[in-house]
């Protein structure tokens, strides 16, 4: 006998299924053309329900968002997903930037789209600039903390005088979503490649 869903698991599931048809409207027709009564039919639920689950069309963008970063819905922050601490424990400097750019390939593809939904949106709601400016810091946070990792790990320094916080930046702009999205998106590189490249790049950059 199939084992019964709890409340708790039904609710789980509808919510999660919001989160995803959302993001399939946002993807294809941008902030502005998506509503929130096509999102509650797309996802089979009544508008209030939505409503009442994320409280407004910003806060389901920013669950959105969230979920394609993480690639699921728990509540575990980036620095405390098995990549990054893999990453962050990783003692060879240059595989530790290998890492770094395969961990961004994967939190890409699943959530570059989303992320260019929210800059686009930006120039025009002041509230998605602050949840894109949000999304800013919250990869410099990262990126800094893999920096310092990197640094403390090469005896002889970061090359050229780098230190951690220009190797956040350098990291930042080698793995971000403009980038990516450009080359991948825009020039028709493949994620491998793209992969490849960034990570090459760190390490000519970054390392004696």
């Amino acid at each position: 006998m199939a084992e019964r869903l709890t409340r708790a698991d039904k609710a789980r599931h509808t919510r999660l299924r919001m989160i995803r048809a959302a993001e399939r409207l946002f993807t294809e027709r941008g902030w502005a053309a998506t509503t929130v009564d096509e999102i509650a039919r797309s996802a089979h639920v009544g508008v209030q329900t939505v409503y009442f689950t994320f409280g407004n069309k910003r806060a389901l963008l920013k669950e959105v968002l969230d979920t394609a970063v993480a690639g699921d819905a728990d509540p575990v922050a980036t620095l405390e997903r098995s990549w990054a601490r893999e990453l962050l424990a990783e003692p060879d400097p240059a595989t530790q930037l290998r890492l770094q750019a395969a961990g961004a390939r994967r939190i890409l593809q699943r959530a570059a789209p989303v992320l260019e939904v929210v800059r686009g949106a930006a120039a025009a709601e002041p509230e998605l600039a602050e949840l894109w400016q949000a999304s800013l810091r919250q990869r410099h946070t990262v990126q800094l903390r893999f920096a310092r990792a990197l640094e403390a790990k090469t005896s002889a320094g970061l090359r050229d005088g780098h230190d951690a916080a220009s190797a956040a930046d350098i990291a930042m702009a080698l793995l971000g979503p403009e980038t990516y999205g450009l080359l991948v998106n825009g020039r028709g590189w493949t994620p491998g490649r793209w992969q490849q490249w960034a990570a090459d790049c760190l390490v000519r950059q970054l390392l004696p």
